[in-house]
């Protein structure tokens, strides 16, 4: 396997729009790393950079410690998994995952027997005779992945495989994928727009926005310790909590929603941090999960308390969200299934204080975000 180095790449197309901004990162030996971020974000575009679908306008890409910016896309020993499977419809699987190593003049007895390793490995030696009409969603999806793993590459490449399966066939085929790398030990790098595919399947997660890398971080840290107001809202579901306001001095430090409906003091380390903003504009961020109805919860940390009305309960079973109103905002609060008040009655929440982020109004930026929140 390899290594895969970006060292300020830039895609530029010839109507001048810039698709990726300087990226630089490495993916290292052995390693999965998510390409993750909105449509148009550029993930794609960087994938096929990589792969050698798309020209590099600047920058140096390297596949081990080899610079491969001009090498063609066949001669940089990677594979590629494509959103749409393109499975030849008049072949098994069997001669789908033969194809390409019969064009490169395998002996047949080696054809087999990496078409056999793979199919073992991906659950398809039943139905290696089959043609892929035959064929359920997720193992054409799981035939594609054994085209790329009789190839033996040095680097996987993923884009957004997943996309045309149904909800239940994502969560198998990514649970069977983060499997694969496990047992194949291969540099893998994976292009997805769901934050929960990036968030599972993961070493380490890159978020892009606009053509930016915005963080580059595990998936538990991205989560915790967000570097910016982008990457807070797209990791998690559902997304963080955002209120406008602004910090005031009142017998300490306290942050104060911006049309007055609710204020929380600030802890010592968060009242440290924010010191500088007094009087001026903040963005406070809070998790579903870090809020919850008072009294329903031991929390080791303190805590504040406000009541607001209830606009909508979404009961899901282990769990329930509560939608309620705080003046210009929604909250959102993920809670255990409980008795709650109904739509319009008022629910008094609890702000687990030490769970807050806080985000630079102009900027967008955590305010201390290496520090402020533990991992």
């Amino acid at each position: 396997m390899a290594n895969v180095t970006l060292e300020r790449v830039r895609k530029v197309y010839d109507n001048g729009f810039v698709a990726v901004h300087g990226a630089s990162f490495e993916v290292r030996d052995g390693e999965f790393v998510v390409l993750v971020g909105p449509s148009g974000c550029g993930k794609s575009t960087m994938l096929r950079m990589i792969a050698g679908l798309e020209s590099i306008t600047e920058g140096v890409l390297r596949i081990g410690d080899r610079v491969v910016n001009d090498v063609p896309p066949k001669d940089r020993d990677i594979a590629m998994v494509f959103q749409n499977y393109a499975l030849y419809p008049h072949m098994t699987a069997f001669e789908n995952m033969a194809f390409g190593l019969r064009l490169r003049k395998f002996p047949k007895a080696e054809i087999r027997k990496r078409v056999e390793q793979a199919a073992e490995i991906l659950g398809l030696m039943a139905v290696l005779d089959r043609k892929p009409a035959q064929l359920s969603g997720g193992q054409r999806q799981r035939v594609a992945v054994g085209r790329a793993i009789v190839r033996q590459p040095r680097v996987f490449l993923f884009d957004e495989p997943l996309s045309n399966l149904d909800a239940k066939l994502r969560v198998q085929m990514r649970t069977e994928i983060a499997r694969l790398h496990r047992r194949l030990g291969a540099t893998m790098i994976y292009v997805t727009h769901d934050q929960v595919e990036a968030m599972t399947m993961g070493d380490r997660i890159v978020v892009l926005r606009d053509g930016h890398i915005q963080q580059i971080d595990t998936p538990l840290a991205l989560y915790n310790r967000p570097a910016n107001r982008f990457v807070a809202g797209f990791i998690g579901s559902p997304s963080m909590n955002f209120v406008p306001g602004r910090v005031v001095r009142e017998g300490g430090l306290r942050f104060q929603a911006r049309d007055g409906r609710f204020a929380l003091p600030l802890d010592e380390e968060r009242a440290r941090l924010l010191r500088a903003y007094v009087g001026q504009p903040v963005t406070l961020g809070i998790r579903p999960e870090d809020l919850h109805v008072a009294g329903s919860r031991y929390v080791t940390g303190p805590v504040a308390e406000a009541a607001f009305p209830v606009e909508v309960l979404e009961p899901m079973g282990n769990e329930i969200f509560v939608y309620a109103r705080a003046g210009e905002q929604t909250l959102v609060a993920r809670v255990p299934p409980q008795p709650l008040p109904g739509p319009g009655e008022p629910v008094r929440l609890a702000f687990d204080l030490a769970r807050l982020h806080f985000f630079d109004a102009e900027t967008e930026e955590a305010i201390g975000f290496q520090v402020a929140v533990a991992a």
